[in-house]
């Protein structure tokens, strides 16, 4: 009997042995999942998942997700990061299961950094990661290429209850299943308006630097949106480049400082919290807060390779308390790879714009760009000519495609949510109220109405009035790509009614070339204008050439103008533009000229003059980007390069001219990047008028009798005040951004910021030419003040003020330091103008 049992014991012992890890693997609790941000419905990385009680713990990948399993007993799953509020969820045990997590922005203050005795151990790795900056920034390569699948949603977030009383919103609510899924079961309430995909080729090369995107394929679907091409070329990937490598990243005209730049111990705390293998690089985690909440700079979260001390992944999040306008917040991820030449490149990132409500009954805006990277190949640099158009888009490019040619384009496919967001979209877009409401904001944001293939306007300069005319009425039109790809018209017609004069203007432009883009345009126009007031350099004013039209008009002309323009693009950067230009200028004051200067008793005085003339205008702007939008070429801002514009003048004696003349003007414009100091922009100008000419067709200084600030005029100067003949400008402004009030408790609350502006001019008049002015008609003043500026005596006007009050407002200080005893002159003036700005 012993035996037998001893065998039966055995044999229970072996089978037990054998079933035991059966029976572990069936008792084993498996989750996994995703986590995501309630308001965007994006995937999080680094997210602490652990199991409650326990050290089993793991971090989300790049797009969030997860894969945890235990064998211990627990009862729920707990998920946290770094400027979220943690979230526990219970979990069923021994089973496999599926858990999502939503986590909520913590909205408390910056964690607080306590630093022990002895050296932060995170610096000895930022030190490494400074030190090989340069071996790992993908800008030392000589040149890279790969194909990259870009990707971005717009959407309406923080819908008010209020809000969704709105008739519009009432009527979009009957349409739509529910506003709520979009984000998860407990994310916030998201209305998709806008969702673009493309496919892309792009390249880079060092010496001389230059890029090119080539667009192959695009697919665009939008609220509203009707020239996809313009659309394209905005959202390109090459335009959506953050490189932390730099010191200084761009966001709009902003400089964000980056958690590893060089002085990066003077902008952010760190702490070192975790290491471990991310793929096949072992790295270190590193925590980032910066040093005050009102500085540009980011928080969150970078790996660390322990090899080469470069970023393997990056989390950078600023939140609202930052100074910048409209904005939420922004998050930047990236992961990185190690190509040929060992630079660490971009394979994945996405950017994250959190734009905030403008009222409290109004939505926000959320912008979610993701941009995916692969097939590189580096150091194999194409000839510069190559990228003389930084960005292209393919014949055919928008032209629609079925599903499965989309998916064999993507890197990875969409997901549910997203391909519910192009049906949604549609639907919107069907709704007629939607439509109405489309039709306005274009209107305020266009300044015409568009009707099929005219837009009508614009209505900035619908009225005016001023001593002259009295009340002015103006009305116009012109036409759009949807009449002619290739050509354009278009013309306005005004009415004083206190001078009951008719003014008009009309033109027609041709595209010759859209690859380097060529024009041929023609106008005429005969209109009551201010002495000085030069249109060609007032097109980005728009409100000032508003204001300029209102008021007391002492030195006004009545002028007619016909300009035949050619206009072509000759390589990169370089533009030349040749006008001839006939004008005929009749004033409406006391002037006049001696037309035979040396015998002043018996010379005739001509009370008008007429000029025919052409000129040759070079501009040359390195590196700048520009995009076609409908008729026109628009260009962005260059950041690292001056802007350089020459014209040389000829004027012509014949029936239509009076004079024969030549000028030469040179103008230098730069936008000086400054970091923590803010922006500073230099508008440099020198002109000289070889010829003897009566003062109209001399150098006259812009000067501002409106209460609207113009950066490009002299703001204290009357119009036609001062005329040179020989002259430079030097024109300053220097935005400090928040760097003087954000520390002040009171002031950073409204958010307001410090600037200074400089404007002085050193210049001249020839005798020769102040001979030429009848001495019965000095400009209504007498004859020291005309053209009486000398070079030991430049015009100077200083001023400060403050910016970016209720967000819109700017405020603007002037005093005049010289010419203060000039008949009728203004020694301090304040000035408002409206901008929107970051």
């Amino acid at each position: 009997m012993r035996t037998l049992s001893r065998y039966y014991f055995i044999r229970l012992l072996f089978l037990l042995f054998v079933i035991a890890p059966t029976i572990l693997r069936a008792q084993e609790t498996v989750i996994s999942g995703k986590v995501t941000d309630a308001s965007t419905g994006d995937g999080i990385p680094f997210v602490n998942v652990v199991f409650k009680g326990t050290s089993i713990g793991m971090t989300t990948d790049f797009d969030g997700k997860y894969k945890i399993k235990t064998s211990k007993p627990t009862d729920s799953l707990i998920a946290s990061y770094i400027g979220y509020k943690n979230r526990a969820k219970a979990i069923k045990k021994g089973i496999t299961q599926s858990i999502n997590f939503q986590l909520l922005e913590e909205t408390t203050k910056l964690q607080e950094v306590v630093v022990k005795a002895g050296e932060n151990p995170a610096f000895p790795i930022l030190r490494g990661v400074i030190k090989n900056k340069g071996r790992n920034d993908k800008r030392k390569l000589n040149a890279y290429e790969y194909e990259t699948y870009s990707k971005m949603e717009i959407d309406a977030d923080n819908i008010s209850d209020k809000l969704r009383q709105k008739k519009v919103m009432k009527k979009i609510a009957q349409v739509l299943d529910s506003l709520d899924r979009m984000a998860g079961e407990d994310g916030k309430p998201i209305l998709p308006l806008f969702i673009s995909e493309s496919v892309s080729k792009f390249y880079y090369r060092d010496n001389p630097r230059l890029k090119k995107e080539y667009i192959l394929k695009s697919k665009v679907n939008g609220v509203g949106v009707e020239d996809a091409t313009f659309i394209t070329q905005l959202l390109g990937s090459s335009l959506q480049d953050y490189n932390f490598y730099m010191n200084w990243l761009n966001f709009g005209k902003k400089e964000l400082v980056s958690p590893i730049a060089d002085g990066w111990r003077l902008y952010y705390d760190y702490e070192l919290l975790d290491s471990a293998f991310k793929g096949k690089d072992f790295c270190y985690r590193l925590d980032f807060f910066p040093k005050s909440a009102q500085m540009l700079a980011f928080k969150g979260t970078m790996w660390i390779t322990k090899e080469d001390f470069a970023i393997k992944q990056i989390d950078a999040t600023m939140g609202n308390q930052a100074n910048i306008n409209f904005i939420e917040k922004i998050k930047i991820q990236q992961e990185y790879e190690k190509v040929e030449g060992d630079a660490w490149l971009p394979v994945r990132s996405r950017v994250l714009i959190d734009v905030g409500e403008l009222t409290k009954n109004s939505a926000g805006l959320l912008a979610k760009f993701y941009v995916s990277n692969k097939n590189f190949i580096v150091n194999q640099p194409k000839k510069p000519s190559f990228y003389d158009r930084a960005v292209v888009v393919a014949e055919g490019a928008n032209l629609e495609e079925d599903d499965k040619t989309w998916d064999s384009l993507r890197h990875e496919p969409l997901s549910e949510t997203e391909k519910n967001v192009y049906h949604m979209i549609d639907t919107i877009q069907s709704i007629p109220i939607v439509k109405s409401y489309v039709d306005i904001v274009k209107l305020i944001i266009n300044g015409y109405y568009k009707t099929g293939k005219i837009w009508v306007g614009p209505y900035l300069g619908a009225i005016a009035w001023n001593t002259h005319e009295g009340i002015r009425l103006q009305a116009g039109f012109k036409t759009n790509i949807k009449f002619s790809r290739t050509w354009q018209y278009g013309a306005q017609l005004a009415y004083g009614f206190h001078d009951t004069r008719f003014k008009y203007s009309a033109f027609a432009k041709k595209i010759l070339s859209r690859e380097q883009w060529t024009t041929l345009s023609f106008r005429v126009r005969s209109d009551l204008g201010r002495l000085g007031l030069d249109d060609d350099y007032l097109g980005e004013f728009p409100l000032f050439v508003f204001a300029s039209r209102w008021g007391r008009f002492d030195r006004s002309a009545y002028y007619t103008e016909y300009r035949l323009t050619f206009d072509r693009e000759l390589f990169k950067g370089f533009q030349q533009k040749v006008v001839l230009r006939q004008y005929d200028f009749n004033p409406t004051y006391d002037f006049g000229y001696y037309t035979n200067p040396s015998d002043i008793t018996n010379s005739p005085i001509a009370s008008s003059l007429k000029t025919t003339e052409v000129f040759f205008e070079s501009r040359y702007a390195r590196d700048q980007i520009f995009l076609q939008s409908d008729m026109e070429r628009i260009g962005l801002e260059s950041r690292r390069w001056p802007v350089f514009t020459v014209r040389y003048t000829h004027g012509f004696k014949s029936a239509l001219g009076d004079f024969e003349y030549d000028k030469v003007r040179l103008n230098v414009y730069k936008r000086v990047k400054m970091g923590a100091l803010g922006n500073g922009y230099l508008n440099l100008t020198g002109e000289n008028v070889f010829s003897n000419l009566p003062y109209p067709l001399l150098g006259v200084h812009l000067g501002n009798q409106s209460r609207v600030y113009a950066p490009i005029t002299f703001n204290l100067m009357n119009f036609g005040e001062f005329v040179s003949d020989h002259y430079v400008s030097f024109q300053y402004r220097q935005n400090f951004e928040g760097l003087f009030v954000n520390r002040l408790p009171l002031i950073q609350k409204l958010r307001w910021r410090i600037l200074a502006t400089t404007n002085i001019i050193v210049g001249g008049m020839r005798n020769a030419n102040k001979s030429l002015i009848s001495s019965t008609t000095r400009l209504g003043v007498p004859t020291e003040y005309v053209g009486q500026m000398v070079p030991t005596n430049p015009y100077i006007e200083m001023g400060y003020g403050v910016e970016n009050i209720f967000r819109f407002l700017r405020v603007d200080f002037v005093h005049r330091l010289s010419y203060l005893n000039s008949p009728n002159s203004r020694n301090f003036g304040v000035f408002v103008s409206i901008q929107i700005q970051l």
